[in-house]
């Protein structure tokens, strides 16, 4: 009877403990351009890769608002502030697959791998990037970066050429993840260093299986998590384009999580006994890149004649329905150093001919929009916003033509300048002012392909620039509003909207939070049965 009631006692163990494992299908609206985080720009690759399948040195805690340890579990900064030291975490397995097992845990040389591949043009993987290194370019780590040396296997040491407030926060950006240097030694010694974009390997809660673009990608739980297995197990993303479709498959059980929804569907969803809605105010601003190297986007006048013709408050009741507060500038007004008395460009058709006639264009011009297919959080009906933008356009003489390209296919012909007006948005990583400043305005920007308003000028490069080399809060607002107030005089975007970043659950969904900066993190997530 002992033996019995023992086994009994051990069959409910083991069943309550394989309940406690339960795959999670989260709707995503675009598939990533690729895995290897670094060589791109957008939230989407940064949610299929860094968020799930790695991890960095520190991380940020958004409800905090600070930098918290991760991969490594303590540092310390010289008081000069050039000198940054990181103790690694002891324990550190990457994943194991059936493409690649590990032979040794992380050490300082995975840190050096992953950042020397970026900012050395003669490391033997620099030049494995055909697109390049977007973030590490346009915030000009290159020369930040001094030299990275490891004293021991479980220390790594950042020497900087100058000061700067934002480095720490920097390193907790999905591109600056942890790679496994013996796994990409395998790679080029293979000759098949692209792999590392489609087989990832990395540290994080989440082991990459497959990949189907515009489909499915698939991943198992982390048996070797240093933080303990992730309670979900698969997790899948369902790569479901139609926001209407999400909402569906959400209700038929199909998805337990449904990213970027319509704001009518997330009314919907709280009315709805089996869904629930997870928000929180975005630190993200949804915009219309002009590219100020197409002439005659090249002058002022022209981009100025263009944000007053545009009707941006009925395209914030149309397309964001109320879940949006307006934007007149780059920053979200959460942000620090938020330049609250911009004047802005209220609508003013009659300025905007003006204007044109003023930069001998009184018989308008031709241009392009180029916008997405699929809605987003930061384009939620990416159709109605370009033919609202092509109808106001067209009533001051602008002629538009509206070009729906794919999101992969539209970032990467983005990034090479070759739009006239662009439907983009920027998500701020670490609540730093300067997370929008340098990827989107600064010179390097534009050779690394951020700036998607393709302007490069000097004395923006310099406010920018001291807002990094001082620690002083009030010294920095006041570079970043005159910052601010430069990049308004030049109209270098049509700003619309900070959205509400909203994600759509089922009730037994526990343990997930939103952010403020769209990353995602599923490894406290659990499913009730």
């Amino acid at each position: 009877m002992r033996a019995a009631a023992l086994s009994l006692l051990f069959t409910a163990f083991c069943a309550a403990g394989m309940a406690q494992a339960a795959p999670l299908a989260v709707c995503t609206e675009a598939s990533p351009e690729g895995f290897d985080v670094v060589q791109y720009n957008s939230l989407t690759t940064t949610n299929a890769s860094a968020d799930v399948l790695m991890n960095r040195l520190v991380e940020f805690d958004a409800a905090a608002g600070k930098v918290v340890p991760s991969l490594a579990e303590r540092w310390s900064v010289s008081p000069d502030g050039l000198i940054y030291d990181f103790q690694l975490r002891k324990d550190v397995k990457f994943h194991t697959t059936a493409y690649f097992k590990p032979s040794r845990e992380l050490s300082a040389d995975d840190v050096l791998f992953s950042f020397q591949r970026m900012l050395y043009p003669a490391h033997a993987w620099h030049k494995t990037a055909p697109g390049g290194y977007p973030h590490a370019q346009s915030l000009q780590l290159g020369s930040l970066i001094k030299s990275i040396d490891a004293p021991d296997a479980n220390s790594v040491r950042f020497t900087l050429t100058h000061p700067d407030a934002t480095f720490l926060a920097t390193l907790s950006m999905g591109f600056a993840s942890i790679y496994s240097a013996e796994y990409a030694d395998k790679l080029l010694k293979a000759g098949t260093p692209e792999k590392l974009n489609t087989q990832p390997i990395g540290t994080g809660p989440f082991v990459f299986q497959r990949f189907q673009k515009d489909a499915v990608v698939r991943y198992r739980a982390n048996p070797d998590y240093f933080a303990g297995k992730p309670s979900v197990d698969p997790l899948i993303f369902a790569i479901t384009t139609d926001a209407n479709v999400r909402l569906q498959k959400l209700k038929r059980n199909e998805c337990q999580v449904a990213l970027s929804p319509k704001p009518l569907d997330v009314a919907e969803a709280s009315k709805n006994a089996d869904l629930k809605v997870a928000s929180t105010p975005a630190f993200m601003t949804a915009f219309v890149a002009i590219n100020s190297q197409h002439p005659p986007l090249d002058k002022p006048e022209v981009r100025q004649a263009i944000n007053l013709a545009f009707d941006k408050a009925a395209y914030l009741k149309a397309v964001f329905e109320g879940t949006a507060t307006a934007a007149n500038g780059p920053y979200p007004p959460n942000t620090w150093s938020y330049a609250k008395d911009l004047p802005g460009y209220a609508m003013d058709q009659d300025k905007a001919r003006a204007l044109l006639a003023k930069a001998g264009l009184a018989d308008g011009f031709s241009t392009t929009i180029w916008t997405r297919p699929s809605g987003s959080l930061l384009n939620p009906n990416p159709s109605l916003g370009a033919q609202m933008l092509q109808a106001d356009l067209g009533k001051v003489g602008i002629k538009a033509e509206v070009r729906t390209i794919e999101w992969g296919e539209l970032i990467r012909r983005a990034k090479a300048g070759e739009h006239d007006l662009l439907f983009m948005g920027w998500a701020g990583d670490n609540g730093d002012p300067d997370n929008f400043l340098s990827p989107q305005f600064s010179c390097a920007a534009v050779t690394s392909g951020t700036n998607f308003a393709r302007f490069c000028d000097n004395r923006l490069d310099q406010l920018i620039n001291a807002g990094r080399t001082t620690n002083d809060q009030s010294v920095r607002s006041r570079l970043y509003q005159q910052a601010q107030t430069l990049i308004q005089q030049q109209a270098l975007w049509v700003p619309l909207a900070h959205p509400t970043a909203a994600t759509l659950l089922r009730q037994d969904v526990q343990g997930f939070q939103s952010s403020p900066f769209g990353r995602l993190e599923f490894s406290k997530v659990t499913v009730g049965r």
